[in-house]
């Protein structure tokens, strides 16, 4: 099989399988200019499965460093009326969604911090409708990414050329999605079914809580709501179809209880927050709020992750994944968290997906906090498992079961 064919495939896999564009059905897709020729193959797919309408709203990095670097403050943060009722309209008119990512991951290194936090909270107040929708499985969507020169040669130093680090990446992605000779669509639907028999297991076992402890310093425990639900692979959004929200995707997941977490975790991975590296960081947990954190790279961008948003200072979302992943069995530091998220246990500070708690359809946001499941504007992962993590489960009669040994599944 060419390069280009695999590359094809792959454009394939996150309409059919990723988001699962069916006839008559709308999408709305964000991508970079930076991989104009991989999203015109994904609208081509999306138009050869019937799709009723397809529209593309194009981003570009460079543009917004440049504003960054030159704009003066007055003009970040402000309500940018245009792309409210532009995300409102693709809400209302009921499209699915599909982003493709093409990132410089230190995009925006030297630039203030402040003007990237001000548009950064203005950006997620225009797209809530939107991150609502997903956040509850109200619509299909999905999320892929394709190398640009600056993110290859940063995930392969060694590369002699950018188009040498690029050729490594794609090989690197067609291995962890599953792109081979054989069809994808048939090896991604061996793997989901692995994820459903770990879910299912989980769920059985009905926890009340999980508690991490490593060689490194990690000692955590925390609490999930009644009612939680593991999930992992793919999902049925309210349109009734079954859609994958990351490609790749490893993890199985759930909601954390917001106010029943305590303890403190250790980093494992690098984390990109405003296109700038964060990295070798803690943070301390008191009944569920994160009262202090130390990075020794970094540190200013993660106080501002913590402290941009109402509620961004708790927990919402605790995610499993074997250190045997094909993500992390490459040893690949990808400085991307769609890849670096899937390679590690991994948590997530801010909202949380109210889907995988029972009766919460419906429900308003100060329900939904009641019962323990965080709202905020963002939601930020960042990496803690490792070789070393044991993780044990208590149920709801108060008995154990090891649930990770050494970094692998105990189950």
């Amino acid at each position: 099989m060419t390069h280009l064919e695999k590359i094809k495939k792959y454009a394939r896999l996150a309409v059919e399988k990723g988001v699962n564009i069916q006839q008559g059905q709308k999408l709305f897709i964000t991508s970079s200019v930076d991989t104009v020729e991989f999203t015109r193959m994904i609208v081509k797919v999306a138009w050869e499965r019937g799709a009723k309408d397809v529209i593309v709203r194009w981003t570009d990095e460079k543009v917004s460093r440049e504003r960054f670097l030159h704009g003066d403050e007055d003009i970040f943060g402000i309500e940018q009326k245009w792309l409210i009722e532009y995300i409102n309209y693709v809400v209302e008119e009921g499209y699915q969604f599909l982003a493709v990512r093409c990132d410089n991951p230190e995009i925006f290194k030297g630039a203030d911090p402040q003007k990237i936090s001000k548009e950064m909270g203005a950006v997620g107040k225009v797209h809530k409708p939107l991150s609502d929708k997903m956040m509850t499985n109200s619509i299909q969507w999905n999320l892929v990414a394709v190398p640009s020169s600056e993110w290859a040669s940063k995930v392969f130093p060694e590369a002699k050329t950018s188009e040498e680090a690029i050729e490594k990446m794609w090989e690197a992605i067609f291995y962890v999605n599953r792109i081979d000779d054989n069809d994808p669509i048939e090896n991604w639907n061996k793997h989901l079914e692995i994820l459903a028999s770990q879910s299912k297991k989980l769920n059985d076992y009905k926890l009340k809580s999980l508690v991490y402890k490593n060689s490194i310093g990690t000692n955590l425990e925390i609490g999930l709501p009644k009612g939680h639900k593991w999930v992992g692979g793919s999902k049925q959004a309210k349109t009734g179809n079954m859609f994958i929200a990351n490609i790749p995707t490893e993890e199985i997941f759930t909601t954390p209880h917001k106010d029943e977490v305590n303890g403190i975790v250790y980093s494992t991975k690098p984390l990109i927050y405003m296109g700038n590296v964060i990295d070798d960081f803690w943070i301390k947990f008191e009944k569920g709020r994160a009262t202090s954190y130390k990075a020794n790279i970094g540190h200013e961008f993660l106080e501002k992750m913590i402290t941009a948003h109402l509620n961004a200072d708790f927990l919402g979302e605790v995610a499993l994944v074997s250190q045997s992943s094909p993500i992390s069995k490459l040893g690949i530091v990808w400085y991307n968290i769609l890849y670096d998220e899937n390679a590690s246990c991994h948590l997530a500070l801010g909202s949380a997906y109210s889907y995988t708690v029972a009766d919460t359809d419906g429900l308003s946001e100060d329900e939904k906090m009641a019962k323990g499941i965080n709202q905020c504007l963002s939601h930020n992962d960042f990496m803690i498992g490792s070789a070393c993590m044991n993780i044990v489960g208590i149920k709801e009669d108060g008995k154990k079961v090891q649930i990770f040994e050494n970094g692998e599944w105990a189950i």
